[in-house]
């Protein structure tokens, strides 16, 4: 889709139209970044205003200036003021001063705020000394705005491109602001916010000429790091013939599910990306399955139930269970359902004990309760519900020929295994337990969620000698079994397996932070 005209021929290949956003409180740190950013892509936006002070500035432009990095590399220099989202704190003159300077350093663009033109004698950067090519931006931090929808680039005098980052209060938001590129030309479409993400790794496809990305600390809300753009995602590599899937939820910022299914992508060489979409309402979601392309998707809290009144056909098993994790989008746009969540439970537990016969407690009674309450049952298990909703605890119970035991019992019954199926102990709550110690009378527990790796609880039933099963197993298998699916090849389970431990072990460590959703 190579419709940006101008900017997108000076910034030429896909790949250099991901611009990284370099932006840091020293000099020192900005030249790290820039070192690092040089490596993804030529194009880096140098974000002046996040620099502490005037000092840093100097330091800055003068590397910059030494380097002479010549015209494979291009740099943007940014020096936004307060009102237009920025942290410059100065005035106009000192913002187009350090603009100037920029440019004699190296940079041939600037982003230049619509609040600083308007401000300008003639509202025209012409004769202001700013490089050469100026990137007319406006921001709206509260949604879609009119304003964004009139500005051109042919109106305004010296700007070549215009730059409209708006914060997307719904999915169909961010499709709009991404349709106002469609044939449009010197254009970047950048929505914000994390209802925004997918449309932002989408925009290169959709043909905005430029996708931003941080080096090191967000500079807005929903960005992607540059590494996760260029290798997890891989934006510059998407075209129209990409297939789309994705995981709908809320919460979702936290989902592996994204690192699961587009490192199977990447291993598999599958033309295809998987997206995390915040959904509070599925019709927001529905309405732009089509527009987006999207062939697939993963359905998480609170969706599992829901889902079900949307599709066309859904498979037995999943209609018996009332809850979907999986669906297909066919060709004439229908949905179809089904539940991989069944396979995840059995692939965990059958590797740990012996199913037929066995009496499960299973703590919780909502969509993922009932997936792992009927794949027990089906295997010949003895299956106790307990939950904090006793109504629908009790019919959950019913449903698979069970028992409903009431909390209070739990400290004098025994069980071969139990399993958490709610979110309690997920982040940001991780140091919390669904079950105390007293109520663990059993000989495995397995907690359906995965992050963190290692749960309150798993550590709980450790220390009284009862054997563990994370929630990880059975996220990995319902994965594989959904990847399979939606290609119809083979999942690459050890590279998929792989990326995820990697980056479980990595937020162990002292520089990461155990986060902990399920998908």
């Amino acid at each position: 889709m190579e419709r940006a005209g101008l900017l997108m021929g000076a910034f030429g290949t896909r790949k250099s139209r991901v611009c990284a956003v370099v932006a840091a409180a020293t000099a020192a740190e900005m030249v790290r970044q820039m070192r690092f950013a040089l490596r993804e892509t030529p194009t880096v936006e140098l974000r002046l205003d996040w620099l502490r002070s005037d000092l840093e500035r100097r330091r800055l432009l003068a590397w910059v200036k030494r380097q002479k990095l010549g015209r494979y590399v291009r740099l943007l220099a940014t020096c936004r003021r307060v009102p237009g989202g920025g942290r410059f704190k100065s005035g106009i003159k000192a913002e187009i001063y350090w603009l100037t300077q920029a440019r004699e350093a190296g940079c041939v663009w600037c982003d230049v705020e619509v609040e600083t033109l308007r401000e300008l004698p003639g509202r025209t950067v012409l004769g202001c000394g700013v490089p050469s090519r100026v990137l007319l931006s406006v921001h709206d931090f509260k949604g879609m705005s009119a304003l964004a929808r009139a500005i051109r680039v042919a109106d305004h005098d010296g700007v070549a491109a215009v730059k409209i980052a708006a914060r997307a209060k719904t999915i169909a938001d961010s499709v709009r602001l991404l349709g106002m590129v469609r044939g449009s030309k010197n254009f970047v479409a950048v929505p914000m916010g994390e209802i925004g993400l997918p449309a932002r790794i989408l925009a290169l496809r959709e043909g905005s000429a430029l996708a931003y990305a941080p080096v090191g600390e967000a500079t807005a809300p929903g960005q992607v790091s540059l590494r996760e753009m260029m290798h997890l995602y891989r934006a510059h590599e998407l075209t129209e013939r990409t297939r789309v899937f994705g995981v709908i939820g809320d919460p979702v910022g936290h989902s592996l599910s994204p690192l699961l299914h587009n490192t199977g992508f990447i291993a598999r060489d599958v033309d295809a990306v998987y997206l995390p979409f915040l959904v509070h309402g599925l019709k927001d979601f529905l309405d732009v399955v089509g527009k987006l392309g999207i062939r697939g998707f993963s359905v998480t809290l609170p969706h599992k139930e829901t889902i079900l009144k949307y599709l066309k056909e859904c498979d037995p098993l999943a209609a018996d269970i009332g809850a979907v994790n999986t669906v297909v989008v066919r060709g004439d746009g229908s949905l179809y359902g089904s539940n991989t969540d069944y396979v995840g439970v059995l692939a965990a537990l059958k590797a740990k004990m012996r199913l037929h016969g066995s009496r499960v407690l299973v703590f919780g009674a909502g969509g993922a309760a009932r997936s792992a309450a009927v794949a027990l049952a089906r295997a010949g298990a003895e299956v106790a519900i307990c939950a904090r909703r006793e109504q629908m605890g009790k019919k959950l119970a019913r449903g698979v020929h069970g028992e409903f035991i009431g909390r209070g019992a739990l400290r004098s019954e025994k069980f071969d295994a139990i399993i958490n199926s709610t979110p309690v102990g997920m982040y940001p709550h991780s140091k919390i337990s669904p079950l105390s110690a007293r109520e663990l009378n059993c000989r495995i527990v397995m907690d359906l969620v995965y992050r963190p790796l290692d749960t309150e609880l798993l550590k709980i039933a450790r220390k009284k000698g009862i054997a563990t099963v994370s929630g990880l197993e059975m996220f990995l298998a319902q994965g594989f079994a959904q990847w399979e699916l939606w290609t119809g090849k083979s999942a690459p389970e050890a590279a998929m397996r792989r990326g995820v431990l990697q980056s479980l072990h990595a937020e162990q460590t002292p520089a990461g932070k155990s986060r902990g959703v399920r998908a």
